[in-house]
């Protein structure tokens, strides 16, 4: 089978774009700012261009005197030409991402894109898998994303839409079959939307609130999300059918989108009862709305006439019923002769009423038994299906989105119900003081809450303010299951989970509000998962225990036995990273995951891995499909859960195209390495205990270098404080959250998106890759053999080839020259020369290896795609680098705060987000 697409050079197309907006920039520049800032762009880029190609000291020096030399609104106006310049670059990227797609399914059919559900589909019928072997597999798959409000996105969501806008355009510009009047007109069109560009504020004026959060997490359901998933699984059910024509396809909805936006309390005090509440009611509201647009349209096509066709009895005497229970008679409604549209009719109407009258559908469930009806009289006339598939989708969807539109995961720390727990115990005389019990004797005491059937709260309590937020969560949570229907909040994520009694606490909070029961009889009622979330190198560590823990207890038994006997774990990738550096949080979060997994099923207890990965490297971000790869494969089957937040959404759920290829690369990843678990031969080949020996190794001397500067040099906070833009960071309001835990200046309570978004501005990206160098390089140098054995994991290991991958793209993307720069910041020049070559050397040493293990003579050679994009963008970054450094030095010299140079540090702080694609 090919997968090449013939092409003489893809790339030409996406050159040929970038250069076309460059021109329209320019333009606009001389129109807003004369020939000078144009010749003075060109010249700052010229340099940085030059300086990669040949360092020379003269020029070097010359570049920055002419930052130096700049005065206020000229290098406002170069940082902005910068900065937009990326924002057109990302637009064409994407554009061309589209282009690449469309390529391969012009091709013949022999010719199929990798990654693609048709060559997932193709990989399945040339290894005579059979059809019961996949159906099998069908029934067990799930990807679950959610996505969050972690601010990591800079870039303000009107500067999104334009670049969306301008992508449709490029789109439209391919049609070789435009006239010359509408090429104008989308030219025009370009110009217009590039001045816009240009005189749009790129910068928030204040934080966001959190419902602003939730309307910008709910444009990606309204614009993407609510289409491409059915078509996702109706393209993967079609192209079942053309592989393998003798078996009827039934493919289930694995995939799905859910949220925690308007859910995470975590160190947000802004996410109260009642945005929760305000959350849930928007996601009903949109959902509602994308239905009646649904159903209006579909009216539209059913005009069906039972003069022509034959109804069923059943939609007959349905419609007869149901006209005069919910339809007014004062209202202009289809003819008689329309049954299909009359039925529509009625749907809409109990549609509008849902949640303000008895009309009204009670649950999603009616409406598809009222969709069910109209199918199964389509289907005694349509004589071929392709109509139908505009209701087959619609009933998709109400079977995905329900009445509540995405799942609401609710997330608090373990402190805060230990706090409540502690009060309510005192107050009923159950234990004096349950914070200060040993962990045996919490266990002792909540389960004997948790086997009475009688309250503990007592009535008209006088309870602290803290307190009495937390039992108006869980009462939220049971009106919300009572209002929107189960579905709407289905998990509890316990951050921090340190113990057993942590998922305990958060159950007797559940049986006051009644979501949890235990009846007179001993039976339990139980309708909300409670999930640990394992975060650093410690709770990972301790994870199984903790789980085993649980697992042996009775009352937590019958809790999992009405769920399903499953149990989803949560698992941190920032914390870890931040206490352990990259190499050593992967390794014990795939460690952590083999030993939950083979615990849990000698409980015959299913698991769902729930993957917190950030966008950035230093967070466990990559592409998604690779993010699922990077698993041990044994727990696919259990089913998968990962976060898409910040500038994820923007970069793969922008536009449906993307979207559908993101998505798809993730379907066809998981089917077939799912499909390849189920085979007995591929399980007793996951992986060689050799190679995790070499893990254990690498990690463990990984782990001592990277605390040796993190933890252990006294200067390093000094040295990371000053050589970045992390206090200039806590100004861009780009989230609701606060960037620390705690209003205290430690490193343990600074979150991790503030500490990876500060390494990625100053181009050093530490933690994406620090401290891997000296773990490969220490196991490489002992003998031959184990390089040569590195070598053969990253060929047969897909967790090994993950991790030595992202840490090229770690390196590629971090630029030690431009890093240079900032060390000028640091008022200690011993502190930052020494710190700093600490830096560069393991950086050298990390380069090595990585090309010895992947065997290829520059980084990202395997991916020529991402290399030239980066390769693209730096000439372009490095003067913004340049610019912020002089900023920075100056802001931090002024007596009084200035907010025209903290303005312009910040326009900087959004161009190099924009530019690298990352922050936090």
């Amino acid at each position: 089978m090919t997968t090449r697409v013939e092409t003489n050079d893809t790339s030409l197309l996406l050159r040929r774009d970038v250069k076309a907006l460059g021109h329209i920039l320019g333009e606009i520049l001389v129109h807003h700012g004369g020939t000078e800032l144009l010749e003075k762009v060109e010249k700052l880029r010229m340099m940085a261009k030059s300086l990669r190609l040949n360092f020379e000291k003269e020029t070097y020096n010359e570049l920055k005197q002419e930052i130096v030399n700049l005065d206020s609104p000229m290098r406002r106006q170069i940082i902005r030409a910068f900065s937009i310049y990326f924002h057109l670059i990302n637009a064409a990227e994407s554009n061309h991402r589209i282009r690449r797609r469309r390529e391969y399914q012009l091709q013949d059919d022999h010719v199929v894109q990798p990654a693609s559900i048709e060559s997932a589909l193709h990989a399945l019928k040339e290894n005579d898998i059979t059809e019961s072997t996949i159906q099998e597999v069908l029934n067990t798959l799930s990807l679950e994303l959610i996505i969050t409000a972690h601010p990591t996105e800079a870039t303000k969501r009107s500067v999104i839409e334009i670049q969306k806008r301008i992508g449709t355009i490029l789109k439209s510009l391919d049609n070789t079959m435009l006239t010359k009047k509408e090429r104008k007109k989308l030219e025009d069109s370009l110009l217009n939307e590039v001045t816009i560009l240009w005189q749009t504020d790129e910068l928030r004026h204040r934080k966001p609130t959190v419902m602003d959060e939730v309307r910008n997490g709910l444009y990606y359901f309204d614009q993407t999300f609510f289409d491409v998933l059915p078509e996702i699984h109706q393209d993967l059910e079609d192209g079942l059918s053309d592989q393998f024509p003798n078996h009827k396809w039934q493919v289930p909805n694995f995939l799905r989108f859910g949220s925690w936006i308007g859910g995470d309390r975590d160190g947000n005090p802004n996410v109260t009862p009642e945005v929760t509440w305000e959350t849930l009611e928007s996601h009903r509201e949109l959902v509602l709305k994308k239905y009646q647009d649904s159903l209006t349209d579909l009216m539209k096509r059913f005009s069906h006439s039972i003069t022509r066709v034959e109804v069923s009895e059943e939609l007959f005497a349905n419609v007869e019923e149901e006209e005069q229970i919910y339809l007014k008679a004062d209202k202009q409604w289809p003819v008689e002769t329309e049954l299909y549209r009359r039925k529509l009719a009625i749907i809409l109407a109990r549609l509008e009423a849902v949640g303000k009258s008895d009309v009204g559908y009670k649950t999603s469930d009616e409406l598809l038994e009222d969709l069910a009806i109209i199918e199964r009289s389509v289907n005694k006339h349509q004589p071929a299906q392709r109509e139908l598939k505009m209701l087959r989708k619609l009933i998709r969807q109400v079977q995905l989105f329900g009445f509540h539109l995405a799942t609401l995961d609710i997330r608090n720390h373990s402190g805060e119900h230990e706090a409540a727990i502690t009060e309510i115990l005192r107050k009923v005389k159950v234990a004096e003081d349950y914070a200060s019990l040993s962990e045996e004797d919490k266990i002792k005491t909540l389960e004997s809450v948790l086997k009475d059937p009688r309250p503990v709260l007592l009535l008209n309590e006088d309870y602290s303010k803290e307190t009495q937020e937390m039992l108006k969560v869980f009462t939220m949570i049971k009106k919300a299951h009572d209002t929107f229907g189960k579905k709407s909040i289905l998990v509890y994520l316990v951050s921090m989970t340190q113990a057993a009694s942590d998922l305990l606490e958060v159950l007797v909070l559940a049986k006051e509000a009644g979501i949890y029961r235990l009846h007179a009889d001993g039976t339990v009622e139980s309708h909300l998962n409670v999930a640990p979330l394992l975060e650093t190198v410690d709770d990972l560590i301790a994870g199984p225990k903790i789980m085993e823990t649980l697992f042996n207890m009775d009352v937590y038994r019958k809790h999992l036995s009405i769920l399903g006997d499953s149990q989803e774990i949560m698992l941190g990738y920032s914390d870890g990273s931040k206490d352990g550096g990259t190499i050593t949080a992967n390794w014990k979060l795939y460690k952590a995951q083999l030993e939950i997994h083979d615990m849990a099923k000698q409980y015959q207890i299913g698991l769902k891995f729930f993957h917190g990965r950030g966008g950035s490297l230093g967070r466990g971000g990559g592409p998604l499909n690779r993010s699922i790869l990077s698993q041990p494969a044994e727990t696919l089957g259990d089913g998968v859960k990962i976060t898409e937040q910040g500038e994820v959404l923007s970069s793969r759920y922008l536009s449906e195209d993307i979207a559908y290829r993101s998505l798809e690369q993730a379907t066809s990843t998981l089917l077939e390495a799912s499909v390849n678990l189920s085979k007995e031969s591929e399980q007793q080949h996951l992986r060689e205990p050799v190679w995790e020996q070499a893990m254990e190794e690498i990690s463990e001397v990984s782990l001592k270098k990277y605390q040796s500067l993190v933890f252990e040099d006294p200067d390093f906070l000094t040295y990371f404080t000053e050589a970045t833009p992390l206090n200039e960071l806590a100004e861009l309001n780009i989230g609701s959250r606060p960037m620390k835990r705690k209003n205290r200046n430690r490193f343990e309570d600074l979150r991790a998106i503030p500490w990876v978004f500060a390494w990625t501005q100053s181009r050093q990206l530490l933690p994406g890759w620090y401290a891997a160098g000296t773990g490969l390089e220490s196991f490489a140098s002992k003998s031959t053999e184990n390089l040569e054995l590195l070598k053969r994991m990253y060929q047969e290991w897909t967790f090994f080839r993950s991790t030595i991958d992202n840490l090229q793209m770690a390196l590629m993307k971090a630029d030690i020259t431009t890093a240079k720069e900032y060390t000028f910041l640091v008022n200690d020049k011993n502190i930052a020369d020494r710190i700093f070559g600490n830096i560069v050397d393991e950086y050298e040493k990390t380069k090595s290896i990585l090309l010895q293990i992947s065997g290829v003579k520059e980084l990202l050679d395997h991916t020529p795609n991402i290399k030239e994009s980066v390769h693209r963008r730096n000439p372009y970054v490095d003067p913004l680098n340049f610019l912020q450094v002089e900023l920075i030095k100056e802001l931090r010299e002024q007596d009084e705060p200035n907010e025209e140079l903290l303005t312009e540090v910040l326009l900087t702080i959004s161009g190099i987000a924009a530019g690298l694609r990352n922050t936090g």
